[in-house]
């Protein structure tokens, strides 16, 4: 009997064993069907997602879908109203932000650059009284970097090798101060506001920065209007204010219109220290090891340096940046 019983409870307890093993495999497999449904129904959420932005051929190649970016409603200029509701006006408008949108290097640069360089220049022209605006007629002078036109126009403002003394930047073999980033801002200033007061609005003076006041004025007097909406210019005229629109409206809202560029991206302001100099340096590259750092170093702190050598005159005096 007990040897018995011993059988029966064996077989009782494997039995058991059995139903609970039986139990937690289909436990597994509906766990198993549940996860893979969910992931087949994020999966073609996914695909459904995504046909908005590509099409898989049948080669299996995608084939991207480029959209028209959606026109601002409303836009001001340095205070100054952009007459929208005009088709001339929003389809110019349209034809520049199309092009710059769609620019993603270029724009995404820009906008690393913008921390950099933005907070002194706008800080430059409120000094100055002139709109902050005006910071995006510098991008689109120069997308923020010291480059030189075929035309031979230099720096951040792109200013003429004639027109930059008039305004007070020094130009010689030695030194050209359009590569130097807040007294090219200031010398912009100045033009900005002889030709706002000239021609009667802000529009018009960045209009004149591209063609020249000479030549605004000319188009102006045969039209009989002042208004750069309503002028008929050469064609790079017509579409530069457009330009500095379109790049305000893409910079300013940078991440709105799919431009991401996190903190750590950001370029941030160069810290320097400050040196002056009242006597002439004959050789700059021991000039920059007597300082600490080397030629390379002070060239792309003082792009405005174009020599091996820095020649003081008396009476002037030259104030020189060093990395801190």
């Amino acid at each position: 009997m007990n040897i018995l019983n011993r059988m029966l409870h064996t077989k009782h307890r494997k039995t058991g064993r059995g139903k609970n093993r039986s139990l937690r495999n289909i436990f597994l497999v509906l766990s198993g069907i549940c996860i893979g449904a969910a992931c087949v129904t994020l999966l073609s959420f996914d695909r459904e997602d995504r046909k908005d932005a590509a099409e898989v051929k049948a080669d299996g190649r995608l084939q991207y879908k480029w959209y028209v970016p959606q026109t601002p409603s409303s836009m001001s200029f340095a205070g100054e109203r952009v007459p929208l509701e005009r088709r001339d006006v929003r389809e110019q408008l349209e034809r520049e932000l199309l092009g710059n949108y769609y620019g993603h290097t270029n724009t995404l640069y820009i906008l690393r650059q913008s921390t950099r360089y933005f907070p002194m220049i706008e800080a430059r022209l409120r000094a100055q009284g002139v709109p902050e605006d005006f910071k995006y007629l510098c991008v689109a002078e120069s997308s923020l970097i010291n480059q030189v036109s075929r035309a031979g126009a230099a720096g951040f403002w792109q200013f003429m090798p004639e027109t930059a003394p008039r305004y007070g930047l020094e130009i010689n073999m030695e030194v050209d101060e359009r590569y130097h980033v807040l007294k090219a801002t200031d010398a912009a200033c100045k033009y900005l506001k002889e030709a706002k007061e000239k021609f009667g609005s802000w529009t018009a003076a960045a209009a004149s920065y591209n063609c020249g006041q000479a030549g605004f004025a000319g188009h102006s007097a045969f039209q009989r209007s002042s208004d750069y909406y309503d002028l008929f210019l050469p064609e790079e005229t017509m579409r530069y204010v457009f330009r500095i629109l379109a790049l305000k409206y893409l910079v300013s809202g940078g991440e709105k219109m799919g431009f991401v560029i996190q903190e750590q991206d950001q370029y941030k302001p160069l810290k320097t220290r400050k040196v002056l100099v009242d006597k002439s340096v004959p050789d700059l590259a021991q000039y920059a090891i007597d300082n600490g750092t080397n030629y390379r170093m002070l060239k792309l702190y003082n792009p405005w340096l174009r020599a091996r050598a820095l020649t003081v005159k008396p009476g002037r005096s030259y104030e020189i940046e060093l990395p801190d």
